[in-house]
């Protein structure tokens, strides 16, 4: 037992004297980012002025950016048809809005000072609509392109109806033609072929 004692022992002076200097254990690797990435998904109203999206976007991102948010992707506000009617408040009436710019924004904050700056997108008045989404890490990589992916989509029904009216264009259109009872009889007797019996 003692002799397995004094091998633990020389095991342990070997191990101290291989160890890494102090210095570079105490080395730490800053480029972990603590933020969480985030996606502002949102309508503008319709009555907003085409010339006027891109300020809106603006003050968006100006708000992001206030809040040290780091922008790093967006998708411009377009103009497009709602599924279904959304109903909001504008100066004591309720007005029904069929339509709307949809864009998104793409950021990285800290978690602590999300909400300041929904509180600071809740009062920008020409907003419809939004969402606030935290990314993960595949979302954040693989942004989907709403307006890219509608266009495409639209190009194919495109095609489809064009193929859809050529395939109906080929009609035939029947002729009258007058046939005898005898004639009409032969016909039904090669078809079944059987004599018709008499009673």
């Amino acid at each position: 037992m003692v002799r397995y004692r004094g091998i633990i022992s020389v095991m342990t002076e070997e191990m101290s004297e291989t160890t890494m200097p102090a210095a570079e254990a105490t080395t730490v690797d800053t480029s972990f980012d603590e933020r969480n990435s985030y996606e502002f998904a949102f309508h503008i109203l319709p009555t907003v002025a085409e010339g006027e999206v891109p300020g809106v976007l603006e003050k968006i991102k100006a708000h992001i950016t206030h809040a040290t948010g780091e922008i790093f992707d967006e998708e411009f506000p377009e103009r497009l048809d709602l599924v279904y009617p959304i109903v909001k408040q504008i100066e004591g009436k309720n007005r029904k809005f069929t339509s709307a710019y949809f864009g998104w924004v793409r950021f990285k904050l800290e978690s602590d000072k999300l909400e300041a700056l929904k509180e600071e997108l809740d009062g920008e008045h020409a907003i419809l609509r939004d969402l606030m989404l935290k990314l993960t890490k595949v979302e954040e990589v693989n942004p989907f392109r709403y307006h890219e992916h509608n266009k495409s989509v639209k190009m194919v029904e495109v095609i489809d109806e064009a193929a859809e009216v050529i395939k109906e264009a080929p009609v035939e259109t029947e002729e009258s033609v007058t046939v005898s009872d005898e004639a009409l009889d032969e016909s039904l007797i090669k078809i079944t072929g059987e004599e018709e019996k008499t009673a």
